[in-house]
């Protein structure tokens, strides 16, 4: 009941907060309609930073042709702007508002092309562009378009009249003006840092005076102390989110030195500082691991950032703040969770897989989570977050974290693992381990769960060890619950079973290991992968079920087959 009791506290307290900061973001319309006017508009722009992200010459030619191939749909306006007709759904709708497709236009950049991005932005203008409400000027909507107007402003004013030029500084304007007021109205997350972001890409990209310019600065500098931890990773532990940052944060970087201002004293230290984080994340195979919202990652976008990576160096074996370990010998890496969301607020799109791992070797990953899907319903997007969606353990197919689906919470994480220990250590045939234990389970049934897992100085052997605690105060459950050690496949990985207790799992390079739970039935049952380029895929997972209290522990193995 005391935990019950807290609990409401902090809903109560979080429910509050949010209210308050809808409140503020709702009426800063109102607040800007007001005191807004066509005064301190400039005249034009200063220069257009770079966008890093990839080009893909397939979308121009779609839209060439009406059709706006975005979040993971085909949007076909039969000929009239797409702001004019319903989108299909509403991801799809966040996408064209964000003009991130802006990019794509750059592979054709003839005369008619820019033309035609020209009318979809008049449009937008004369459909959105008025009032500050609704889809199109959600914060990290509203913000996406500043960064993409700024950087691609050379394909939309390209052969534009003086008439058309004013109207889009003076539509800019209105947009960087409302990004400032509702700045303060938003939790510490990263939509928060992207606003600061293209503020201070709009200071520099627009005229305006040095004071202001080092105030934006100034502002963005301590927002990224506030995010970016001492380990280089973000407050969200979405390894994700740092490659989405780095690609805005180094065009940033980059103008301030190409027009001659001075860098904000936080942001080329701290971008330092993230590149190892990022690093650290990458798997063999060259993606990022899959943690806490993480999804697929275009290789070109990874590649485009870490040509600018001056850190060198090898990865950390551990994030302490972001509460990653990684383990990595001769080619073989594994990646584990140990640690929990920071904040309510940090939790919308946190994952509930405490002490979850993901294996690679060579190039391909093994062993992963289903990680989250880029453009799914709220069901899918559920479903990703779950425990079960992770490699680790579940008890009577529950999660071990609670997650709240109002919608003044959003889908915030507001109970279950509060704390987690962990130790690292070399055993004596140097083997690198990490063992760790949530309580996530303890108030629900009674248990912790442990998890110890090694790896071989030769990097062939990783060996795991579960177990099922009942701390000494609780009174030990008396009623048998059903718990599951799932181990999810990645797509590529091909699995035959060798006998009841080994699967052979091989590589389409032939590189192979051997799954082996010794005294236990291994299964294979179908999956989902959320998180592949292609969208959601079939996948495999290896599980071995078991009840509580009759089976406390079990041990597995996984071994390189030469």
């Amino acid at each position: 009941m005391i935990m019950q009791l807290a609990d409401r506290r902090r809903l109560v307290a979080f429910g509050l907060r949010e209210i308050g900061r809808r409140f503020y973001r709702r009426t800063a319309g109102l607040r800007l309609a007001l005191t807004s006017s066509a005064s301190g508009v400039p005249d034009r722009l200063i220069v257009a930073p770079t966008d890093l992200r990839a080009i893909d010459p397939f979308v121009a030619e779609e839209i060439a042709q009406g059709r706006f191939p975005l979040a993971g749909t085909s949007f076909d306006t039969e000929g009239y702007s797409p702001f004019e007709v319903e989108a299909p759904t509403e991801a799809l709708a966040e996408r064209l508002h964000s003009f991130a497709w802006l990019r794509h236009i750059r592979a054709d950049r003839s005369a008619e092309a820019c033309a035609r991005a020209r009318a979809i932005t008049s449009s937008w203008m004369n459909n959105h562009g008025r009032r500050a409400r609704g889809l199109a000027w959600r914060p990290h909507v509203a913000a996406e378009r500043v960064i993409a107007w700024l950087s691609h402003s050379t394909i939309v004013l390209q052969g534009a009249e003086a008439g058309f030029y004013r109207r889009f500084m003076r539509g800019l304007t209105y947009q960087v003006r409302y990004l400032r007021r509702i700045v303060r109205g938003l939790p510490m997350d990263e939509t928060r840092l992207r606003i600061r972001i293209a503020l201070a890409m709009a200071s520099v990209a627009m005229p305006t005076r040095n004071a202001f310019i080092r105030r934006e600065g100034s502002r963005l500098d301590r927002e990224l102390e506030r995010q970016i931890l001492p380990d280089g990773g973000h407050v969200s532990r979405n390894p994700r989110i740092l490659l989405d940052l780095l690609l805005d944060l180094l065009p940033l970087r980059q103008t301030y030195i190409n027009l001659g201002h001075d860098v904000p004293a936080k942001l080329i230290p701290t971008i330092d500082r993230m590149y190892p984080a990022l690093r650290f994340f990458r798997h063999q195979d060259g993606d990022l691991a899959l943690f806490n919202g993480a999804t697929s990652t275009p290789a070109s976008e990874l590649m485009s950032v870490l040509r600018y990576d001056e850190t060198a160096g090898q990865p950390f074996k551990s994030l302490p703040h972001m509460q990653y370990h990684r383990l990595s010998a001769e080619g073989a890496t594994v990646i584990v969770d140990t640690g929990k969301p920071r904040s309510a607020e940090l939790s919308r799109r946190s994952h509930a897989g405490c002490l979850a791992f993901e294996m690679s070797s060579g190039r391909h990953r093994f062993i992963v989570n289903c990680g989250a899907p880029k453009f799914a319903s709220g069901n899918f997007r559920g479903l990703a977050r779950s425990t079960a969606a992770h490699s680790t353990i579940t008890i009577n197919e529950t999660s071990s974290s609670r997650l709240l689906r109002s919608p003044l919470c959003r889908s915030s994480i507001l109970a279950g693992v509060n704390e987690v220990d962990v130790e690292r250590w070399d055993d004596q045939h140097g083997g690198d381990w990490v063992r760790a234990v949530h309580d996530g389970y303890l108030k629900p049934f009674g248990y912790c769960h442990e998890r110890s897992i090694g790896l071989s100085g030769k990097g062939n052997k990783i060996k795991g060890h579960e177990r099922l605690l009942v701390p000494e105060e609780v009174k030990p459950p008396r009623a048998p619950v059903s718990a599951a050690a799932r181990f999810h496949i990645h797509p590529a990985i091909t699995m035959s079973r060798e006998d009841r207790e080994r699967v052979l799992l091989v590589a389409p390079d032939g590189e192979a290991w051997e799954f082996n739970a010794p005294g236990h039935a291994v299964e294979i049952e179908d999956d989902i992968f959320f998180a592949d380029v292609s969208g959601m895929r079939a996948s495999r997972q290896l599980v071995l079920h078991f009840s509580l209290p009759e089976t406390s522990e079990i041990r597995w193995m996984l071994k390189r087959v030469e």
